[in-house]
Parts: C-alpha cells; sequence; structure tokens
C-alpha cells in the first residue's frame, strides 16, 4: 500500500514537472482544422491570398510578415498557433523542420498565371500562346517534374541557344517561394523561372529576373518597372483591377501548417 501511494505521488510529480516544462516552452498546438483557427494568432506573407483569407478568419489576429520564411520562424517558436502558405513552399518549409506539420484539408484552391501591364495586349497574347505551346508539347509538365515530386531533381531550365532573342523581359518576382522560385548561390531557380525562360524561347527575348518583396510585384508591372509578374501569383478580382493576367500555368492550394503535438 505504501508502495503504491508511492508511486502515485512520483507520478503526480512528473506530471505536474512536464506542465510545468510545457508552460515554459512552446505552447502545444490547438489548431487542428480550418474551423480552430477562429480567434488564433495567424501568420502569413504579406500581399500574399493567404494573407487575404487569413483576414477574413473570424476573430482571428493577422501578423505580417516579409517572407514565408519569418512567418515559419515565428510559428516554431510558438508566437504564432498557424501560418496559411501556399502549399509547395509549405512542404518545402515542413521538410525542413520536423516540429511542424501540413494539416491535411486544403485551407483554399487557387490557380497561377503570369500578370502583366494592363493595355498591353500585344505582349499579353504572344505570352499566352507560348504558355499554350509549352502545355501542349509537355515542355511546362517536364520543368515542372524537375522541382515538384518524389523525382525532383532540380534541375535546371537550359535555354535554347539557336533562337534569335530580341529585347529583353524583365520578370518581377519573389525569391521566398520555392520550389516556385528561391535562391540558390546567387541565382534565382524554380519553376517559375524556368518556365518563363522557356517562354522567352518561344517568343524570342532575353529574360532578365528582378527580386523583390512580394507586395512590390504589382506595382512594379503597373509602373514599367517590370514587364510582368511571375511569383505564384494567384489570379484575384482586386489584382485583376490593376494588372492583366494569362492564362493559368498550375492548380495549387493554401494550406494549414502548424506545431505538431
Amino acid at each position: 500500500m505504501k508502495k503504491t501511494t508511492k508511486a502515485i505521488a512520483l507520478l503526480a510529480a512528473s506530471t505536474m514537472l512536464a506542465v510545468s516544462l510545457t508552460a515554459c516552452g512552446t505552447p502545444a498546438n490547438t489548431v487542428f482544422s480550418a474551423d480552430d483557427l477562429k480567434g488564433k494568432k495567424i501568420g502569413a506573407q504579406l500581399g500574399t491570398t493567404g494573407y487575404v483569407y487569413a483576414g477574413d478568419v473570424e476573430d482571428a489576429t493577422v501578423e505580417p510578415y516579409n517572407k514565408g520564411a519569418d512567418a515559419v520562424q515565428a510559428l516554431k517558436q510558438g508566437k504564432l498557433d498557424a501560418v496559411i502558405i501556399d502549399s509547395e513552399p509549405a512542404k518545402a518549409f515542413v521538410a525542413k523542420n520536423d516540429t511542424l506539420k501540413i494539416l491535411d484539408d486544403p485551407f483554399a484552391e487557387e490557380e497561377y498565371a503570369i500578370a502583366y501591364k494592363k493595355g498591353n495586349d500585344e505582349l499579353g497574347q504572344k505570352l499566352d500562346d507560348a504558355l499554350t505551346k509549352l502545355k501542349e508539347d509537355g515542355t511546362l509538365d517536364e520543368i515542372v517534374s524537375h522541382w515538384i515530386g518524389d523525382n525532383a531533381d532540380q534541375k535546371s531550365y537550359t535555354p535554347d541557344d539557336s533562337v534569335e532573342r530580341d529585347g529583353t523581359l524583365v520578370m518581377a518576382t519573389n525569391a521566398e517561394f520555392p520550389p516556385y522560385e528561391s535562391v540558390d548561390g546567387e541565382t534565382i531557380v524554380g519553376v517559375d523561372v524556368d518556365m518563363m525562360q522557356a517562354v522567352c524561347d518561344e517568343i524570342g527575348m532575353e529574360l532578365k529576373v528582378e527580386n523583390m518583396e512580394f507586395d512590390s510585384i504589382i506595382a512594379a508591372v503597373q509602373s514599367g518597372k517590370a514587364d510582368v509578374g511571375v511569383a505564384g501569383m494567384t489570379v484575384t478580382p482586386d489584382r485583376e483591377e490593376n494588372v492583366s493576367f494569362t492564362q493559368g500555368y498550375a492548380t495549387t492550394t493554401q494550406v494549414i501548417i502548424v506545431r505538431k503535438d
């Protein structure tokens, strides 16, 4: 009887110690579905659709970040309850952080397209024609396969040296969305960069990539600082008021990242 009482006392003490350590460290996860986001603190990259969607969550506090990686780091540290972000970057972040996970249910579905200046219909038609060809001949699928999937080798597209080029196409992007765009040394690589290299092969232009904050891309296209905006950019009514978009080139989802239990 004394041994049993002692064992119970030791168990109670151990439990209290565990609770104490948890309270002093990272808080436990409380978000298990989109419904649990109500009233929570959500992180998202400024200017993204994830940031917009987070703002629609009832009673939630939305924390803006210039980089998705910064939001993910804040989640790890317990400063956030969840992060809303594009699915492919989310997979890349979670692969590097074994204390995080992506909830099974997607938060929202969306489509990526190339943004270009309103009124520049000639360029828009060239971009659409090039995308159509790249889809039909399998080039776009091949590019994606090098960056997304179990067999992705992150091999960049090689431009066709035989193409005669006239002029430069300036692409505004935000290299914080692997595998669509990220920095490798001093080079920006990813699905979007390779796709635009292939597009430039079709329209006979040189590609120049300009890295900037995500919420500066639309303004850069509007002002003519950039010819196109390509950064895993979703077509939304608000954005269509400021720029035009090509046909879609990828369908993806917004997902919720949380801490593992």
